[in-house]
Parts: C-alpha cells; structure tokens; sequence
C-alpha cells in the first residue's frame, strides 16, 4: 500500500479518505432534512404536501425557519413523495328549517386574542392506493392556525367529527366562550355530536349555509 501510494505520490491518509470519503456538512444535513420531511409526511397519514411539511418543520426547529419552500418540494421530489388529497369536502344542503335553528356567531369575524376562542372544524375527501377514498377531520385553532385534532377514517360517518372533537380537547384546554364553527353537515348537526358539545361547554357550531369560507379552505390549502 505504501509503495502504491509513493507511485501514484499521495499519502495513505489521503488514499483512505478517497476510498471512504467522509459525508460533507450538507450531505448530512441534506440527509437529516430527508428524514424529518419524510416522518411529517408519514405522521400526516401522506396528507401534507410541502406547504403544511414546511410550516411544521419551522415551528418545531429554529434552524429550519429560514429553509426555503424549494428545499423541501425538493426533498419530497427525491423520495417521491406527495400530498395524496384529491379533492376537496362539500357539505350537501342543509334543510331551510335547520338553518333558521342556528345563529352564525362568528359573522364572519375569524380574528381572535388569544388561543382556544375560535376553532375550526372540517373535513377534506382523500384517496389513497390501499383504501380508496377516505376522510379526514381536522380542527384548527384560528389563532394559532395550528391544526390541533384530527382523526382519519374510511367512513364518513359523526364517528370521525367526534374523534377529532377528542383529540382536540385533549391536546388543548376548553376555556370559557370557546367557539367551533363548522359548516351544517350532517355529522356536525348530529345530536351526539351536539349533546358532547355541551358537556365540553363549546358553544354549538354555526354557519349560514353549508359553503366553504377562505379561512376553512386554508384548512387544506397549503398542498403543493
């Protein structure tokens, strides 16, 4: 080894370290990203497209606030990963005697103060290779926007809106005046769904009419 190194007139450190290079500082970090990216994606039930894998990777590590949106678009790319939601949730329409039983209580105000004053209930169509088409129910603190309970099914059924009702709760604490709106399908008017509302002292959600407002679809709406 010695003499092939005096031939070709490098050192045997040098040699090594060509036949076992060592990872450079931005393999690794390229390499840890890759990772953290690919545990968000996988945490989200492959949800999450780059938008919401960005958000969520800024808030839990402060090296990673001023990471660009093409860096993580670029590492979905290299794992071949992508947010799987097709299509978004519309709520049939509710009947006119139900309307007139409910107040809008936001009028359509979605500023807060504070955390646990307005949430935000939805539920988004998703399809997947296993199961087909499946539903996910989110709830999302306005103030925050920080999605704070969600339950993923194969049924839409109020099984799915109570679960993320649970989830929520037990990830934040009910404060007094609490608001949910949601839009009036039939899993959020449901009496079930409507008599754990009142143990829990949220005040029962409301809407106008069943249609999607720009708060609600940002929801979703970060998918790339």
């Amino acid at each position: 080894m010695s003499k092939m190194c005096r031939l070709l007139g490098i050192s045997r450190a040098v040699y090594y370290r060509k036949i076992n290079p060592t990872p450079s500082k931005r393999a690794n970090e390229q390499v840890l990203l890759d990772r953290r990216v690919l545990r968000v994606y996988h945490e989200s039930g492959r949800v999450y497209g780059a938008g919401k894998i960005h958000y969520i990777l800024a808030q839990n590590y402060s090296d990673y606030r001023k990471i660009s949106m093409k860096c993580i678009q670029r590492s979905m790319r290299r794992q071949k990963i992508r947010s799987i939601v097709i299509k978004k949730f519309k709520a049939g329409k509710p009947a006119k005697k139900l309307l007139k039983n409910y107040q809008n209580l936001l009028k359509q105000d979605f500023s807060t103060t504070r955390l646990n004053q307005k949430w935000v209930a939805d539920i988004t169509y998703i399809h997947t290779l296993d199961d087909g088409w499946c539903y996910l129910s989110t709830i999302m603190d306005l103030h925050s926007r920080k999605i704070i309970g969600y339950h993923f099914d194969r049924n839409m059924t109020t099984v799915i809106v109570e679960k993320a009702l649970e989830d929520a709760v037990s990830n934040r604490n009910v404060e007094n005046g609490l608001i949910l709106h949601t839009d009036l399908g039939s899993q959020y008017t449901s009496n079930e769904y409507e008599e754990r509302l009142k143990e829990l002292t949220i005040t029962i959600p409301t809407a106008v009419k069943a249609v999607p407002t720009i708060t609600k679809e940002s929801n979703h709406s970060m998918h790339y």
